[in-house]
């Protein structure tokens, strides 16, 4: 049996559950290890600061950031399959 290949490194993804927008402020934050919702109030008050120049970072980190890869197959059968009714093949 092999093992799942993990990578060896912190990979920066947007999530597929946890966004609001893009999911940029929650890949950051997962990757730093802080609450997704700290990065977002630090991306608001930055972008204040800056007087919306900030705001210009957010699609091309949109744009950048690789997306999370969906999870796999349900375990269970699609009712909507033909075949559902019938026992699994062997």
């Amino acid at each position: 049996m092999t093992q799942p290949t993990i990578a060896p490194y912190k990979q920066l993804r947007r999530p597929l559950d946890d966004r609001i927008v893009a999911g940029v402020c929650s890949g950051l934050g997962r990757y730093l290890g802080v609450d997704p919702v700290l990065v977002r109030v630090g991306f608001a008050v930055l972008a204040v600061l800056t007087w919306g120049v900030a705001l210009l970072a957010y699609p091309v980190v949109w744009f950048l950031m690789p997306e999370e890869p969906a999870p796999a197959a349900p375990p269970w059968r699609d009712p909507a399959d033909p075949t559902w009714g019938q026992p699994p093949a062997a």
